[in-house]
């Protein structure tokens, strides 16, 4: 789970600039979030990690096509 937690705050420190904090928080609500999916029995530190980042993006809005300023236009 740890190498899964270390490559999404990697990645998502590479797409975002924030300060230290904001990092710490991401990591301890992606920490749990995992723990979560471990506990329902995945294991796979792949797919941990694609959930965790999209978890993360999902959490901060970059995921939503209109804040992100998609019109369709």
């Amino acid at each position: 789970m740890e190498a899964a937690i270390d490559r999404i705050m990697l990645t998502y420190d590479l797409l975002l600039n924030r300060t230290a904090a904001a990092s710490d928080e991401a990591r301890a609500k992606v920490t749990e979030y995992l723990r979560t999916l471990v506990e329902a029995g995945e294991t796979d530190t792949h797919r941990l990690a694609v959930c965790g980042l999209t978890y993360l993006r999902q959490l901060d809005g970059s995921t939503d096509h209109v804040k992100a300023g998609y019109t369709g236009l």
